[in-house]
């Protein structure tokens, strides 16, 4: 097949997060699988326009905003020589059935429903005419074609809170991690945060959480590991024991995350979390608030502890150090284990090629998780 992913940065933005990970790790194995894959995404400085990375050709042009319409008018004089277009939707798809042909099968990638977040990152106005164009704009134009969303979460928010009425498939995140030899646990309480350093992540709750928690146990220490624009105002409050990382190579990143005991979201909400799943295949539970995404990459219980929202994070961290044990680091290794980024290509290949009729929370979904 020839390919279009579509998608609002590369792997190698600056602001890169999950969602880019995602589109990078299934359009690299499509590449791999014979296809022909091309990546049209924002152009960051210092980037090249166009250049080709293990068989991906990436397309790069426009920022934050002037990409959406640059797509829409390079696509327009192309649409016709995909067979596929993987739309993924970041808040705001790029609405791609406007400009190919009806041929086309298009398919509409969700990591998460974003109407509450646009609240958190942008004017009112601004905020309103984003939930427009994610809500009954999106919904009307992508009226003919399939979706495909992440986790149970996303399919109900997309069900409840943007009415999406087409089929959505689920196809999960994969995992992979660097395992260099020296992963250590650390002898002293330590508490991981993973991900982009951006105000829905909430990474403040945390910080503000410290201090009760040094009182318990004095030698405790947080690393925080990421980048974004939050990251000046929270190393202008760090307090005594945390460690904001910023940006770590991926060896560096699992030694990190390795010699925690546990890894804390305190976000408001995800379409998967994908870096519980990375601190999981090194065996590291994580405590997180019951918020969409996070409720389905966290087994309560087994993998980490879901904290219900508005809970004191500094006593629901302090009572989950009290309960963890090593049955959690088998039982995060084995969940981690099942998802695998070959198996997720498999299935939205079979998807892109009308082979795949599970959606919504069916079979397919299912078999991955239990």
């Amino acid at each position: 097949m020839k390919i279009a992913v579509v998608n609002w940065r590369d792997p190698w933005h600056p602001r890169a997060g999950g969602a880019e990970t995602f589109a990078w790790e299934l359009a690299r194995r499509f590449a791999r699988n014979g296809h022909e894959v091309c990546f049209v995404t924002a152009r960051a400085p210092g980037q090249r326009r166009r250049e080709s990375v293990e068989g991906v050709l990436f397309v790069r042009m426009g920022g934050v905003l002037s990409v959406y319409p640059l797509v829409l008018g390079w696509l327009l004089p192309r649409g016709g020589r995909f067979d596929v277009v993987l739309d993924c939707q970041n808040g705001i798809p790029f609405f791609t059935p406007w400009v190919v042909r009806r041929r086309t099968r298009v398919l509409c990638v969700v990591h998460h429903v974003h109407d509450r977040q646009f609240g958190v990152h942008l004017p009112r106005w601004m905020a309103a005419f984003g939930r427009f164009l994610e809500g009954p704009v999106s919904r009307w134009s992508y009226r003919r074609h399939e979706s495909v969303a992440v986790s149970p979460s996303t399919v109900l928010a997309m069900r409840e809170r943007l009415r999406w009425r087409g089929p959505v498939h689920i196809v999960p995140n994969g995992v992979t991690v660097a395992a260099p030899a020296d992963l250590v646990r650390s002898p002293v309480p330590r508490l991981v945060c993973l991900g982009r350093l951006v105000a829905h992540k909430r990474v403040h709750l945390l910080i503000d959480a410290v201090a009760e928690l040094r009182k318990r146990r004095p030698g405790l220490v947080v690393d925080v590991v990421g980048r974004g624009p939050e990251e000046a105002a929270l190393r202008s409050r760090l307090p005594e024991g945390v460690i904001l990382h910023g940006y770590l190579p991926e060896e560096d990143k699992a030694r990190v995350v390795a010699r925690a005991w546990l890894h804390v979201s305190a976000s408001q909400g995800e379409g998967w979390g994908l870096s519980v799943l990375e601190a999981a295949a090194l065996g590291v539970p994580t405590v997180a608030f019951d918020v969409d995404g996070l409720r389905d990459a966290v087994r309560h219980g087994e993998t980490g502890w879901l904290l219900p929202e508005g809970t004191d994070l500094a006593k629901g961290i302090a009572a989950a150090l009290d309960d963890l044990d090593h049955t959690y680091t088998v039982k995060c290794r084995e969940w981690a284990g099942r998802f695998s980024w070959d198996r997720s290509a498999d299935r939205l290949t079979a998807l892109m090629l009308g082979h795949d009729h599970d959606n919504d929370h069916g079979p397919g979904w299912e078999q991955e998780q239990r």
